[in-house]
């Protein structure tokens, strides 16, 4: 193989990026996005048996505590999404970078910057396996260790060809397959532990000199090859002089699978139009994948609830508010008769646009005969449709609150003081 290959490629696009205040700043808000999920799931079932698991076992290096905020920041389904590498990449890089700086001793701009490169790397390797990767493969599982890898490679202050080996070791750790759905175990929330310790153990391995396959993408036995039949490799270092990408990833404001949102957005304005008294049926329209994660007519768990359009979008219909409450088996059971109701189909523009952006359609037919329409072409919390600093702090709040955290404010204070090169805090 002639010339650089892809990793050496995203390392030198990355490292050569800048960095400027107002990039560290959204960087501090995405990382308190992610510790405030990984802090609210304690509470949960998966929550309990991963912090019993912790207790027992006595996590003393990185890797294994980057695994287990990576496992958390993964449960609740409030954590962030980037759209076109459809890859959450806060639930991965945002542990791995916090473990390491925590080891390290390392303080927050060194620590933001860390997050900022790993978002680089996970959502532009996220970028190039094609859509045909995500019907089979998690594509956060998948690519996420590229990123805890090259977060860790930052903090550690990798030279470019250890960071390559880092890299080749992290993709060749990669795995994540979307069997879980079936039967709603707890599996997705190990995808993200695993690819949150994959980059961490992979990175301290390289600063010992333990080397990787350099050609781990793009090679004839490599990760493409194996698992990416419409790969586009060239979207790994496309567009190198724009935004950072974590610019570009949206905040989730509802608990559910991200698929559901554009169409819970466009249910909650049509609820002030259409009495649920009234409601004959509904149709919903997306694209291809929203359907094939989410078309789940009979949720039989609050996990599942949060993988069903149908469920979301009778809760937005119905209910004052989108929140834990309304996935739980008491609202599962009100909303039954006007979830069976509700019908999906694929449908243009949603279709065509997908995963630039993700929209969506809700028609309420009324017993009347009446239809009303509502679309969205971007759901809240994107880019073009952003939650504003007070917004996301609320989110963190609430969040903590749910997790048991005493005085939260103190702890986002904290996080966001992160931008101002303050220390990281002590996590309760």
């Amino acid at each position: 193989m002639s010339g650089p290959t892809l990793t050496q490629q995203l390392t030198e696009l990355i490292t050569d990026k800048p960095v400027v205040a107002t990039d560290l700043e959204q960087a501090a808000l995405l990382t308190l996005d992610a510790m405030a999920n990984a802090l609210g799931a304690r509470t949960t079932e998966p929550g309990a048996i991963l912090l019993r698991w912790a207790d027992e076992t006595t996590i003393a290096d990185a890797a294994r505590r980057a695994f287990l905020l990576g496992s958390l920041t993964h449960i609740l389904e409030t954590d962030d999404l980037h759209r076109t590498s459809v890859v959450h990449p806060g639930c991965v890089v945002v542990p791995a970078a916090w473990a390491v700086a925590a080891r390290e001793g390392i303080r927050g701009h060194a620590m933001l910057r860390a997050v900022l490169w790993g978002f680089e790397a996970v959502t532009r390797v996220g970028m190039a396996v094609g859509p045909t990767h995500y019907r089979l493969w998690h594509n956060t599982a998948t690519c996420g260790p590229y990123g805890s890898a090259m977060a860790a490679a930052a903090l550690l202050r990798l030279d470019p060809p250890a960071t390559v080996h880092a890299l080749g070791n992290a993709g060749a750790q990669s795995f994540g397959l979307w069997q879980f759905l079936e039967t709603g175990t707890m599996t997705k929330h190990l995808h993200a532990g695993r690819a949150a310790e994959a980059g961490v153990l992979a990175t301290d391995l390289a600063r010992f000199g333990f080397t990787g396959p350099p050609a781990i993408l793009e090679g004839a036995k490599g990760w493409f090859a194996a698992t990416c039949p419409d790969a586009d490799p060239a979207a790994v270092t496309r567009d190198p002089n724009g935004p950072w990408q974590l610019l570009l990833t949206s905040i989730k404001p509802w608990p559910s699978c991200r698929h559901t949102h554009p169409a819970i957005d466009a249910a909650r304005e049509l609820r002030h139009r259409c009495p649920v008294g009234a409601i004959e049926r509904v149709e919903v329209e997306s694209y291809p994948a929203a359907l094939e994660v989410c078309d789940r007519p009979l949720p039989r768990s609050d996990y599942e609830a949060k993988f069903s359009l149908q469920h979301c979008v009778a809760a937005a219909l119905a209910r004052d508010a989108v929140d834990f409450a309304a996935f739980a088996e008491p609202a599962r059971a009100e909303l039954a008769a006007l979830r069976g109701r509700v019908t999906l189909r694929v449908a243009e523009p949603y279709a065509a646009v997908y995963p630039s952006a993700w929209g969506s359609a809700v028609t309420v037919v009324l017993r009347d005969g009446e239809r009303v329409t509502v679309g969205r072409t971007h759901a809240k919390g994107d880019p073009e449709a952003s939650l504003t600093p007070v917004e996301l702090i609320a989110k963190a709040r609430m969040l903590m609150v749910h997790g048991g955290i005493r005085e939260p404010d103190r702890l986002i204070d904290a996080i966001l003081a992160l931008s101002d090169d303050s220390a990281l805090p002590e996590l309760p």
